[in-house]
């Protein structure tokens, strides 16, 4: 056999076990829905619980829901047509928003069994967004008169306008177990929209990537930030990590857009990115070093193309939704085992050739 043949066989072998890695990494739940065509996954907690909404019988309603591991709860609304889950906390309490008689949206708090209104900070609109193990809920709401609207924090029994960083309006995306709370808010003079982590007393404004917007969608309980910032000359708009410090640019899936949605205690963030010459997004995860296209991390024959990861539990359990043999459904991703490191294959690859050579050598050698 020549150097070449060896060389060709060890590279088949390297493609057969990685296709075998790959396809183990994770299992893909289909949610369902509640009746209807369609579901989409917004939050999840650390017992898999998930969160989001699905459209009813005869695609008549859009109502949030609840996943509990086995089916797929409808927690209603309080009058309206309306509603959907985004974010849940470890005792599996849900916020979200519903519709009220008059079609509008206010925020909720769903208890396990009962959902409650949440009200405004004066105005007629609310939206909760993510919610703590208290029970603390932050949102964005109306003002009186709705002459403005700003991100909120519910402590339980009272909501609290979070203030914003100099402009008029704010949005409160994420919170952690410490009161922490992250968004959007409009700089002075409503100039741009940063990110802001807030820390109980005040806003910090968190930058950008060196453009002139930025949003923070999650936050973990060591307080490091994800979300999407605009890069130089707003070029464009990438997801990105915030530890503390600084401000990552988390990159894209060959594209040029990328969005952060949720991020865990372990630091991993997932979100969606455009591919190659954007022709499409797909769902990704960032796991401290790369970030990866999770549809190269599940069987090539699912019937799945993960569109969006919204969430990810400490666990390594992620949803959000996508396309089931060009159904929209929300999805529950389940690790198997480690997600491999795109540099731990290319290692092996490359030992794999280098052990190919030095036996063809030997062998030369010998018979020489």
């Amino acid at each position: 056999m020549t150097l070449h043949s060896i060389i060709g066989v060890a590279c088949l072998m390297l493609l057969t076990a990685a296709a075998d890695h790959v396809q183990a990494a994770y299992v893909v739940t289909d949610l369902g829905t509640l009746g209807g065509t369609s579901s989409y996954g917004y939050g999840i907690n650390n017992s898999g619980q998930v969160t989001g909404a699905a459209n009813t019988t005869g695609d008549a309603a859009q109502h949030a829901s609840l996943y509990n591991g086995t089916s797929m709860q409808d927690l209603g609304t309080l009058g309206g047509t309306s509603s959907y889950g985004y974010g849940i906390n470890n005792s599996g309490q849900v916020t979200g928003a519903y519709t009220t008689g008059n079609l509008v949206y206010h925020a909720f708090l769903y208890d396990g069994t009962t959902m409650q209104d949440l009200g405004t900070l004066g105005g007629t609109y609310s939206d909760g967004r993510g919610i703590n193990n208290s029970g603390h809920v932050t949102g964005v709401a109306d003002t009186t008169g709705n002459a403005a609207s700003r991100a909120f924090l519910y402590n339980g029994t009272t909501m609290q306008d979070l203030g914003t960083l100099g402009g008029t309006y704010s949005d409160g995306r994420g919170i952690n177990n410490s009161g922490q709370v992250t968004g959007g808010a409009h700089t002075t003079g409503n100039a741009a929209q940063h990110a802001f982590l807030y820390n109980g007393t005040s806003m910090q404004d968190l930058g950008t990537l060196g453009g002139t917007n930025s949003l923070g969608n999650g936050i973990n309980n060591s307080g490091q930030v994800t979300g999407a910032a605009y890069t130089t000359g707003d070029a464009a708009q990438h997801a990105f990590l915030y530890n503390g410090t600084t401000m990552q640019d988390l990159g894209t899936l060959g594209g040029t857009f990328s969005y952060g949605h949720g991020i865990n205690d372990s630091g991993q963030v997932v979100g969606l990115a455009s591919t190659t010459g954007d022709a499409a997004y797909h769902a990704f995860l960032f796991d401290g070093t790369s970030m990866l296209n999770l549809n190269a991390l599940i069987p090539v024959a699912s019937g799945w193309t993960l569109t969006s990861a919204q969430a990810i539990n400490n666990n390594g359990q992620i949803t959000g939704y996508g396309e089931l043999n060009g159904q929209q459904r929300a999805f529950l991703m389940t690790p198997t085992v480690a997600v491999p490191e795109p540099s731990l294959l290319a290692n092996f690859g490359f030992g794999a050739i280098v052990v190919a050579a030095s036996s063809y050598r030997r062998r030369k050698k010998q018979a020489s």
